[in-house]
């Protein structure tokens, strides 16, 4: 996407104080699209804040896994609160209403919390990997020291990321002050910046979570089959040497794939489109980058509805939040396995 000369071909003296052109739409049809975003951002913000809240608060949940959930329930709840809004009504009316100083901000925050979503993502492949394809050594590679230092890297890391793109000029923002149209708001990548950013925050890590969920899945349809056995004595040797994962790291990993993979549909499309805009001769439609975009933030507020649907945990804790019986004091050392079965 070579900015400078789509501002030459346009001419940026001539059309830089023209205002953007907004979208004109049948009253009913605003009503829907604002009803629908209005729904998708509160899913997106409470649905975190109980995965949030229910990591935090619960001992019993305080393992190195559910430290990376909540690490990826942070950075959703964050693009919730500081994107999802804002990016909606510029989607569905054309413009940006906030200002130049919120346009830059915005637009950095974007990149920060994709790359924190995605590097949290990455490392929660890395620990379901461990977990059912090396169950022996998962307790003494994997702890919450780990964890920890696995979620201050994503976040350390992505921080050093975005200022290194920031302060090499390789992604800058064209707002209204800058831009041909008063209440733009665009965020760019300059060459090769575009190139490099594809590469690290969608070739290999999306190799990486494919390729390890794929060895998950044979490795884990492996183990059915050696438990389903009818010859105990090898079931009993294969579970006695810790060689098969237990049933709640598999229906972990299981539950983790899912989201994952919800993920992966929500962004593939989105990245394509960018490859296809920036590196062919076709045309993408405003229309399709802006129904993608909307697909991309909502995938926020899918993790929380796949966790309430695949952990009975969850279930558990949300309704002890929303019957405030956590305010209890006794409430964090609570046995929510044991209240499930």
């Amino acid at each position: 996407m070579d900015v400078p000369l789509f501002l030459n071909d346009m001419g940026f003296e001539e059309f830089q104080q023209e205002s953007c052109l907004r979208e004109t739409r049948l009253p009913a049809v605003y009503a829907v699209l604002y009803a629908f975003s209005v729904a998708s951002v509160m899913l997106s913000v409470f649905g975190n804040l109980l995965v949030i809240i229910s990591v935090s608060h619960f001992r019993q949940l305080h393992s190195p896994s559910n430290l990376l959930v909540l690490s990826l329930a942070v950075a959703d709840f964050l693009i919730s609160i500081s994107l999802m809004p804002f990016r909606i009504i510029k989607i569905i009316d054309s413009c940006w209403y906030f200002g130049d100083n919120f346009c830059y901000f915005n637009s950095i925050v974007e990149l920060l919390l994709t790359s924190v979503s995605m590097s949290n993502l990455v490392f929660i492949a890395i620990d379901r990997y461990i977990a059912v394809c090396e169950p022996f050594v998962y307790a003494a590679k994997i702890t919450v020291p780990i964890a920890q230092l696995s979620v201050t890297v994503s976040w350390l890391l992505s921080m050093l990321y975005t200022w290194v793109l920031v302060f090499y000029k390789g992604y800058y923002v064209i707002s209204a002050n800058e831009s041909i149209c008063v209440g733009q708001c665009e965020g760019f990548y300059a060459e090769p910046w575009g190139l490099v950013d594809l590469i690290i925050t969608f070739l290999i890590p999306y190799t990486v979570m494919i390729s390890l969920y794929t060895k998950i899945f044979i490795v884990a349809k492996r183990h059915i089959k050696v438990i389903k056995m009818t010859n105990q004595k090898i079931c009993a040797k294969e579970i006695q040497q810790n060689k098969v994962p237990k049933k709640s790291e598999r229906k972990a990993a299981k539950t983790l794939g899912i989201a994952i993979s919800v993920f992966l549909f929500c962004w593939i499309p989105y990245f394509l489109c960018i490859i296809i805009n920036a590196y062919t001769d076709l045309v993408i439609p405003n229309i399709m980058f802006d129904i993608l975009t909307l697909l991309a933030f909502f995938n926020s507020g899918m993790n929380p509805v796949i966790y309430a649907l695949f952990y009975p945990w969850f279930q558990t804790s949300v309704k002890l939040i929303m019957t405030l019986k956590i305010c209890s004091h006794e409430s964090s050392i609570m046995n929510l396995f044991s209240v499930n079965h």
